[in-house]
C-alpha cells in the first residue's frame, strides 16, 4: 500500500495525533481492510462511497455471521475513518454519520472469586522458574487490576517496593502509580530469584516478566498459561488475563 494513500496517511493519524496503541491500530486496520475488501469487489473508491454502500456493506457483513458487536465496533472505525478523510479534505462528507449500530444486550464481564483465584494459584508448581514466574505474574494482574499488555511492558525502573507501588503505562502512553500488595511483592522477589539465574537477550534486561527465551513474555504466553491453569482447577467460566482486572475492580 502506498505510503500517501488514505489509509496509510489514517494509520498514521491514530499513531501521531490520537496516540493509539500499535494492537488497537491493528484492530481499525483489520476491520477497515473488510471494507477496503467490499469497495474493490464493486470498483469503488473511498472517495466515491455513499450510505448507501455503506449500508450494503454491512448487509453482508450480517449475511456472512458477523457479530451484532463486531459490527457495532466495525460501524464506529468507519465513523472515525471517514471523519478523517473529512478532515484531511479528501472527502466534504462523511457517508458513515447516519449509521447506526445494531442494538447489542450488556455483557457482563466475567469475574473470579477469591476462592476461584486461591484454587487456581494452587494449581501452580512455584519450585521452578516457569511456575515462580507465572504465580507472580497472576497475582500482579490480581493485585494491582492491570491490563496484560501493562504487566508484559513492565520494567525495573517501574517498581518502587518500599514505596508500595509500581509504575505503568497505560493507554495513549500515560503513566499512573499503581498500589501493589505485599503478597505480589513477595512473590515477585521469589520469583527474581529464579531469574537472576537465567540468561537474558540484549535489550530485555530492565524487563521484569521474561519467556524462556530471555525476552519480554508475550500476552499470547499469559493467556495460555493462565487458561491451563484454569482449566487444572476445574475453573469453567470463559478465562481470560481481564478476568483478573474484572475481579480486582
Amino acid at each position: 500500500m502506498q505510503r500517501n494513500s488514505p489509509v496509510e496517511k489514517y494509520k498514521r493519524y491514530l499513531l501521531l495525533e490520537r496516540g493509539l496503541s500499535s494492537n488497537t491500530i491493528d484492530a481499525y486496520m483489520t476491520d477497515l481492510q473488510k471494507l477496503i475488501d467490499f469497495a474493490e469487489t464493486r470498483n469503488l473508491s473511498f472517495t466515491e462511497m455513499k450510505l448507501q454502500h455503506l449500508e450494503e456493506f454491512l448487509a453482508e457483513l450480517h449475511d456472512n455471521g458477523i457479530k451484532a458487536r463486531s459490527v457495532a465496533r466495525i460501524i464506529s472505525g468507519i465513523k472515525s475513518f471517514f471523519h478523517y478523510l473529512v478532515l484531511d479534505g479528501f472527502i466534504e462528507e462523511n457517508p458513515g454519520l447516519l449509521l447506526e449500530a445494531p442494538k447489542i444486550g450488556l455483557k457482563l464481564p466475567v469475574v473470579l472469586s477469591v476462592e476461584e483465584i486461591d484454587c487456581l494459584l494452587d494449581r501452580i508448581d512455584v519450585s521452578t522458574a516457569e511456575g515462580a514466574r507465572n504465580y507472580a505474574i497472576i497475582e500482579t494482574l490480581y493485585s494491582c487490576g492491570l491490563r496484560v499488555s501493562e504487566l508484559t511492558n513492565l520494567r525495573f525502573s517501574d517498581l518502587f517496593f518500599d514505596e508500595g507501588f509500581i509504575r505503568v503505562q497505560g493507554k495513549g502512553s500515560k503513566q499512573r502509580l499503581v498500589p501493589i500488595s505485599e503478597t505480589a511483592i513477595q512473590k515477585i522477589k521469589n520469583y527474581l530469584l529464579h531469574r537472576n539465574q537465567q540468561r537474558v537477550k540484549k535489550g530485555s534486561e530492565d524487563v521484569v516478566f521474561l519467556s524462556s527465551r530471555g525476552t519480554a513474555i508475550s500476552r499470547v504466553t499469559v493467556f495460555y498459561y493462565i487458561r491451563q491453569y484454569a482449566e487444572a482447577a476445574g475453573i469453567s467460566k470463559e478465562i481470560s488475563p481481564h478476568v483478573f482486572r474484572h475481579s480486582f475492580a
